[in-house]
């Protein structure tokens, strides 16, 4: 006996549109690419009118050179490839190995800083150029363990944190500042090191709450 509902064919599965995934993604994405502009481009007028940072911003910002013009040494005479910091907000200071009470003051805003920033602390590292062969006393490398110290030939690190400086006058000009490097490897901004300690923190908080790098 056969059926009186005829059986009709299957029909085939519409493929589902990706308009939804691109639109998350998207969506996703915006607030990042937002930030790189705005950091990056501020002629578009993307940054939050009337906000304004303490240090310096370096115009035009400068990418870190490449080892072999740096020269750079570790305690030990190892070589020291500042690149290799790629990835971390990277807080620098410079002085001579004595460490005279201004260079201490540098380290210590710059420790305090860093450890201030509470979650966000391992995003951030810090430098110390030694601008001679003086020998550091104990006492500043037990205070300021965690900092990566390097030997530098002031001349040719002169040449990149200021490069405005007398050539003669190098080591002296470079006593003075406290830079930042971001985490793509530009080096962004200076202080001076009179520097007030809670605006420096303060600013590094906002870099860090604004940016999706690093």
């Amino acid at each position: 006996m056969s059926s009186s509902n005829p059986i009709t064919p299957a029909q085939p599965l519409k493929p589902r549109s990706i308009k939804p995934l691109i639109g998350v993604l998207l969506v996703c994405l915006a607030p990042v690419i937002f930030a790189l502009l705005a950091y990056y481009v501020p002629g578009l007028g993307l940054r939050p009118d009337g906000e304004s940072n303490y240090g310096t911003l370096i115009q035009p910002q400068r990418p870190v050179p490449a080892a072999n013009d740096l020269s750079l040494r570790t305690l030990d005479g190892q070589p020291f490839d500042l690149k290799s910091l790629h990835g971390k907000w990277v807080l620098l200071s410079a002085d001579q190995g004595a460490c005279p009470e201004s260079c201490v003051r540098k380290l210590f805003i710059l420790r305090n800083s860093h450890a201030s920033q509470g979650k966000e602390v391992e995003r951030l590292t810090r430098v110390w150029f030694v601008t001679d062969d003086a020998p550091i006393p104990a006492k500043i490398l037990e205070a300021y363990k965690g900092t990566i110290i390097v030997r530098a030939d002031p001349k040719s690190l002169a040449a990149y944190l200021t490069p405005k400086a007398d050539a003669a006058n190098a080591g002296a000009a470079l006593q003075k500042p406290m830079w930042i490097i971001d985490p793509i490897g530009n080096l962004m901004m200076e202080y001076p090191d009179q520097a007030d300690p809670l605006k420096v923190r303060g600013d590094l908080k906002k870099l860090l709450a604004n940016s999706r790098i690093g």
